[in-house]
Order: structure tokens, then C-alpha cells, then sequence
């Protein structure tokens, strides 16, 4: 992964297609990017989990284009697609045949039913103790042809079916699509839910040992065809660092909720200390396709002796503090408001997490931008968008607020916009200034003030924010000298 900023996105939701998307990358946002992550873009896009449950992982939706189309957006920024490893769709051809096939179907090993992980039956504290990231039981009956019923994992939802990753069928499954991968130059892999696939009894089947060995065993198979692990998992600060430690990459998901915390409370204490003990090999965001996490900076629901980064107390004002700044539309978002819900996720756009404040917006992007680590910036943050009420009401799904579809007129309005011009010219600086690729220091401070430096021999570049004012000065080295500024509009090159 190269060492500057990254786009998130959906194609049909910016640009509306392959091809328009790699025109958009070529023209106004030519030079932003040193990859790209495209959100679930396989067949189809439009099923119960916002493509995150395709029928077939291995093709490109139509409507999107086709793998030509995928190789062409490679040649402008390199690619980045979602592995998902946890379940398929209740509509792909594998499990329609186990439906009509049975124990007959040559698939049947490739799904994970009751009885696969309790043989010997499962009372109330088995099920109780299984992690759950939505309301309910992580099970489904279902009905075969000849009428036999069977109990399948259905973590997500019961259109999405648990396999069995230990099953050779499953195996060959994956490598399947990580071949197909490899053979359109996609060279850097998420893995969507892996917390979740190795289930395994007397256990919370979630980031257990059997977890971690699963992670290691499928990293290294994609190494063997030239791709990199993203590894996505909301959990406990210490699974983070440990899961840091044995993978390519790892999310930095307490950096968001932290961020706010800082600009809410005027004090950067808790933000301060995350930045001592978190993983440098992390991609940063502040937003994503998800809400913004909440478990990410709680104690640890396993081991009450784990604390959180942020107390009880600490975590409810930032809750409260979410709903009041975006003016209530992300409580309707989350929570049992909406479907598809998630226990530890609030829905907004960051931009209206932050009470549309465009210097709070800007400060919080500089610590993402300035913290080691590779920064991820979602397709609505980079045009700072609002929340869509709109599209939430229409689809009932909670994290469609922050998932909208920009027309080509909207993508034009929103770059115009003061606030998109000063990100992308701070997005600029990121991208080519020398420090970043050198040394990172924190700096001495205490209470509302931040400072970190990084320093790559006579390059150096140094923020000092300040929280409680929302503020902040950048110092920088340029043509042997050094360039302070205060307001991002100073970075905005003029036209000659």
C-alpha cells in the first residue's frame, strides 16, 4: 500500500459505474489518491447487506461495468476489493444447491450449521456466550427440498450464511476468489468480517485463538499471490495491537470516537494517550461504509479487568454528543431505530457528527492525516456530507445515512465547496510532502493541546492543535526554509 491518502467508496454511489468512477479519478480528483478501496461491486450490489452479501463473489455486477472495467480503474490509483470471508449470499448457486441437494450437494460441507459446532447439542450458556454484533441468535432454519429442516449460522442477517472456513470446500472457495483477485491486479485484500468466521464451542466465537490462526493461515495464501491483508474488526483496543501484530494492516477504528471525544470535551487526554500505544501499521479513518464505533473504545465485554480507552460516563456523553450535533438524525439512524442495526455503531456523516463545524471538520482530518499509519478518506467525508434522512426513511436501513448517491451535478457543487478545497489541498500535502516518510514524535502536551512531529532528515513537518480552541498551526519545511500555517486556505494553490 502506498504511503498516501486512500479513497472509500462505492462505484454506483460516486460516479454510478466503473468507468465513470475512473473518470472522476482521472479528471477533478486527479493526483488525490495513492489507492483506492471499491466497496462490494460484485453481483449484486443491491441485496440485503448493500452488496456485502453478492450471489457471486467472483463477478462484477453489470450495471457497474465488467472486469475490464476494474483492470482500467487500476492503471489511475491501485485497487483495493473486500474478501468476504464470514458468509455468502442465501441466493448464491452453492447454497441453493445444498437446499435442493442436501447432505448430497457437493457444498454441503461448505455450510456451517448448529450442530457442526455443538455435535453434542448446546444449552442456554453456550448460545449466551456467543458475541453477537446484532439483537438476537446468530441462527436460521431452513427447510431442504425433501423437507429436512436444519439450523444454519446466520451472524448478519438470515440472508447471509455462515460457511465453514475449515471445510476444503470453503477453502476452495476463497482462494477461488482471491485468484480471480489476483488475476485483475487487485493487490490489497479487506477481510469483511473475519472476526466472526471460526466458530468454536465453549467460546465467544469471536477473535478467539482459532480466529487468529484462521487470520495467519488465509494472510498467508494471499501472499503467495502478491496481495496485502486489511484486516476489519471492531473490538477491544487490545485485539487491535495484537491483531497488528500479525497482519499487514489493521484498522485504526478508535481513532474516530476519540477525535470527537477530543473536540467535544476541549481536552485531548484520552487522544493523547491512544496515540502512545496504537499500531503504526494501521490504515487511519475518522469514517467508513459503518457507523462510527463505539465498542472500539469501551472496556473489554470479555474481561472486565481491560478497560476502555473512554469510561461509561465518557461514552455516553460522546453518544448523546453525536445526536445532539447532527440534530437528532443519527439517533434515528441507530440503535433499534433502524434495521440492520449494530449494537456499537452510531450512524452519521463525521461532518454532521461534528455539527457541520467546518474548522472542527478540518482539525480532526489533520490528526488523521498527521498520525503514522496510512489515512482512509470515505467518499461522503471527502465531499463532507450530510446526513441522508432521506434515503434512511426510504430504505429503513440505519447506515444508508452516510451511504448516499451523489449525482454528477452534487460531485461538482460539493468540490466547489470551501471546506472540500481546503481537505483536498491538506489530502495534497499529505501525498507529496517528504517528512511522512520518515520518523513520527509525539510531542510534550497536556489538556486541549496535541503535537506530533515527523522528521526525514532536513524535512520536517510539526501540527500543535488545540482542541479546546479548534485551532491549530502546521509548520513545515519548504525551499529551505519553513512555512507556518494556521488556516488550510493558505495550502489552496492559486490559479497563475
Amino acid at each position: 500500500m502506498r504511503n498516501q491518502v486512500q479513497l472509500i467508496t462505492y462505484a454506483d454511489r460516486l460516479g454510478g459505474s466503473f468507468p465513470a468512477l475512473t473518470a472522476l479519478l482521472s479528471g477533478p480528483l486527479s493526483g488525490l489518491f495513492g489507492g483506492v478501496h471499491v466497496l462490494p461491486f460484485f453481483d449484486p450490489i443491491d441485496g440485503a447487506d448493500a452488496g456485502f452479501d453478492p450471489r457471486d463473489h467472483r463477478e462484477v455486477d453489470p450495471r457497474l461495468g465488467s472486469w475490464h472495467d476494474v483492470e482500467a480503474l487500476g492503471t489511475v490509483a491501485p485497487l483495493m476489493a473486500d474478501l468476504i470471508v464470514n458468509h455468502v449470499s442465501v441466493d448464491s448457486p452453492q447454497f441453493q444447491d445444498f437446499l435442493a441437494h442436501g447432505e448430497r450437494s457437493t457444498y454441503a460441507g461448505m455450510f456451517l450449521t448448529l450442530d457442526k459446532v455443538f455435535p453434542e447439542g448446546a444449552n442456554e450458556a453456550d448460545l449466551l456466550a456467543i458475541y453477537r454484533p446484532r439483537p438476537g441468535l446468530p441462527l436460521t432454519p431452513v427447510t431442504l427440498a425433501d423437507r429436512t429442516r436444519r439450523i444454519v449460522w446466520t451472524t448478519f442477517t438470515p440472508s447471509q450464511i455462515d460457511i465453514d472456513v475449515r471445510d476444503p470446500t470453503s477453502r476452495a472457495y476463497l482462494d477461488a476468489i482471491l485468484d480471480r483477485f489476483a488475476a485483475h491486479n487487485i493487490r490489497m485484500v479487506r477481510l469483511d468480517a473475519v472476526g466472526y468466521a471460526l466458530k468454536t464451542a465453549g467460546t465467544s466465537s469471536f477473535m478467539t485463538a482459532d480466529t487468529f490462526a484462521f487470520i495467519g493461515e488465509l494472510t498467508a495464501r494471499a501472499h503467495q499471490r502478491g496481495i496485502e491483508i486489511l484486516v476489519e474488526v471492531h473490538s477491544h483496543w487490545r485485539t487491535q495491537v495484537e491483531i497488528a501484530g500479525q497482519v499487514d494492516w489493521v484498522y485504526d477504528f478508535a481513532l474516530p470516537p476519540l477525535v470527537l471525544h477530543a473536540l467535544f470535551s476541549g481536552s485531548a487526554d484520552r487522544l493523547r494517550r491512544w496515540c502512545e500505544i496504537r499500531p503504526r501499521n494501521a490504515v487511519t479513518v475518522l469514517d467508513t461504509h459503518d457507523g462510527i464505533g463505539v465498542i472500539d473504545v469501551g472496556p473489554d465485554s470479555s474481561e472486565v479487568a481491560h478497560l476502555g480507552l473512554l469510561d461509561a460516563r465518557e461514552i455516553d456523553e460522546l453518544v448523546e454528543g453525536i445526536h445532539e450535533h447532527s440534530h437528532g438524525a443519527s439517533r434515528l439512524a441507530t440503535g433499534a431505530a433502524a434495521s440492520n442495526v449494530d449494537l456499537y455503531q452510531v450512524n452519521s456523516t463525521y461532518f454532521d457528527a461534528l455539527g457541520a463545524d467546518e474548522r472542527a471538520y478540518l482539525l480532526a482530518r489533520m490528526i488523521q492525516l498527521v498520525l503514522p499509519g496510512v489515512p482512509q478518506i470515505y467518499y461522503v467525508g471527502l465531499l463532507a456530507g450530510h446526513n441522508d434522512v432521506e434515503l434512511l426513511h426510504r430504505t429503513g436501513v440505519g447506515r444508508d445515512i452516510n451511504r448516499h448517491h451523489y449525482t454528477d451535478d452534487e460531485v461538482e457543487a460539493a468540490l466547489r465547496r470551501p471546506v472540500v478545497q481546503r481537505l483536498k489541498a491538506l489530502i495534497r500535502l499529505r501525498n507529496d510532502h517528504p517528512a511522512f516518510d520518515g520518523t513520527w514524535e509525539l510531542l510534550p502536551g497536556e489538556g486541549a493541546e496535541l503535537g506530533m512531529r515527523w522528521t526525514n532528515g532536513e524535512h520536517d513537518l510539526t501540527l500543535r492543535a488545540d482542541f479546546a480552541a479548534r485551532s491549530f498551526l502546521l509548520a513545515y519545511s519548504e525551499a529551505g526554509g519553513t512555512r507556518q500555517v494556521a488556516d488550510l486556505a493558505d495550502l489552496i494553490e492559486q490559479p497563475s
